[in-house]
């Protein structure tokens, strides 16, 4: 009995050897993700160049299995199953990034994080603690708002202006301090130099007496950021010239490592 061109066409190997359908299911569910988690079949069609019955059957799929769920006005949402998947990722992110944070804590003497943005959040995957007697403590799982985090600020620096402002409205900007900032155009500001600087600072933003520094991890499969954090009267602007390079280099290297969990 002859195949039909759809199935053919679903059930097809991709140029990289693996299944198409496969891939194109993966894509879309990018695609909603970078949508902000909810599109229209018109929407997904439009972005990957794909046909709408294509589409339709992908999605009822995926509908099926919990990934994606169809809202009352028609459109599809991501579904509460890739809640469970995320979690389990980050957790295994953590454990993946634990040796660089231990090697960052051996070369700067400071506690070592690993933070995603999570949403609007920030959350902190990973840490390893300093060997000081006087030392920084963030629980993993913590969520914080970015706008007064080192890390949230290396996650953010290369978002668009636009994004960046509608964030901050829908979070609001809290003052944890007195040295938090507090309004959209100093942290857009904040931002460029983390831009010209090539690393983001929190100096007594989040909590009085400490001092964060952190750089985004380059080609993470997902937005995360490396910092290293402690008292301000140990992290200087002259130890923050010596630390930088180093944190450049660890992120550089935990990529690296993030792309090989995942050979082609």
């Amino acid at each position: 009995m002859p195949t039909s061109s759809a199935s053919t066409t679903d059930s097809a190997k991709s140029a990289s050897g693996g299944v198409q359908s496969l891939e194109r299911a993966f894509d879309l569910l990018e695609r909603m993700a970078d949508a902000g988690g909810e599109v229209g079949l018109s929407e997904l069609s439009a972005s990957s160049g794909l046909p709408l019955p294509t589409i339709h059957r992908l999605m009822r799929t995926l509908v099926v299995c919990g990934y994606v769920r169809q809202q009352p006005n028609r459109r599809y949402a991501l579904g509460p199953r890739l809640i469970r998947l995320g979690e389990s990722a980050s957790r295994l992110l953590g454990t993946w990034a634990r040796p660089y944070l231990a090697r960052l804590v051996e070369e700067t003497g400071e506690t070592a994080n690993m933070a995603l943005l999570d949403g609007d959040e920030i959350v902190y995957v990973a840490q390893v603690p300093s060997k000081h007697s006087m030392r920084m403590f963030t629980e993993v799982g913590r969520r914080v708002l970015p706008h007064s985090t080192g890390v949230g600020k290396a996650l953010l620096a290369n978002t668009p202006d636009a994004e960046v402002r509608a964030l901050l409205a829908r979070t609001g900007m809290p003052a944890a301090t007195e040295k938090t900032i507090t309004t959209p155009d100093a942290y857009l500001a904040a931002l460029e130099d983390v831009r010209r600087q090539g690393y983001a600072v929190d100096d007594n933003e989040q909590e009085i007496g400490v001092r964060c520094l952190a750089v985004s991890v380059p080609n993470s499969p997902t937005s995360a950021a490396i910092s290293i954090s402690g008292p301000a009267g140990r992290v200087t602007q002259a130890v923050t010239e010596r630390i930088v390079p180093v944190l450049q280099q660890v992120a550089v290297e935990l990529s690296q490592a993030l792309a090989s969990q995942n050979p082609a």
